[in-house]
C-alpha cells in the first residue's frame, strides 16, 4: 500500500495509522509535524508547484519502499495557510519489524524536511512576513541517508 498526498485539507492521523495497521505488520512509525506558535507568528502559509511536488513525493516514496521490506506508506503534505497547531505532514510506515519502520519513517521525513519543493512563508501579528530558509541540519541529516 502506498499513499501519497499534497492537500490543503486537514487530514485524520488515527484513520491513517488505522490503514497502515490493517496491513498485518508487527511494527508502525509515524510522524507527524503541526506548525509551531511563539514569537508573534500567527500562520504558515506553504506554496508548491503541484506537478513537481507529486512527482518527487512519489519518487522518495518509492525510494524508501525499495530500501526497507514495507508492508505500507503513508505520506500527506498540506499546502495554503495555515495556523500554529495546525497539522502540516505526516509520515507513517508499516513494516514486519520495527527497524524498517522506524528507519524509513525517518528517511522520509528528513527527505521532506530538507528536499520536499514547499515554500514556506511566515506571518507575523505585526503584519511581518518572512520566507523561510532552508536549515543546514536539516540539510545534513537528509545526507546522510545517501
Amino acid at each position: 500500500m502506498k499513499r501519497v498526498n499534497v492537500q490543503s485539507e486537514d487530514f485524520n492521523v488515527a484513520t491513517e495509522l488505522a490503514a497502515l495497521e490493517a496491513l498485518g505488520g508487527g511494527g508502525i512509525a509515524s510522524f507527524t509535524g503541526v506548525v509551531r506558535g511563539g514569537e508573534g507568528l500567527i500562520a504558515l502559509e506553504l506554496e508548491h508547484y503541484p506537478a513537481m511536488t507529486a512527482k518527487q513525493m512519489e519518487r522518495i516514496v518509492d525510494d524508501a519502499m525499495s530500501r526497507w521490506p514495507l508492508l505500507g506508506v503513508t505520506v500527506i503534505h498540506r499546502f495554503g495557510r495555515l495556523d500554529p497547531g495546525a497539522r502540516i505532514v505526516m509520515v507513517g510506515t508499516a513494516s514486519r519489524h520495527r527497524g524498517a519502520a522506524l528507519e524509513s519513517c525517518a528517511f522520509l521525513i528528513d527527505w521532506l524536511k530538507s528536499d520536499a519543493p514547499f515554500w514556506k512563508k511566515e506571518h507575523f501579528a505585526d503584519g511581518a512576513t518572512t520566507w523561510v530558509a532552508a536549515r543546514e541540519e536539516d540539510a545534513a541529516k537528509a545526507k546522510g541517508w545517501s
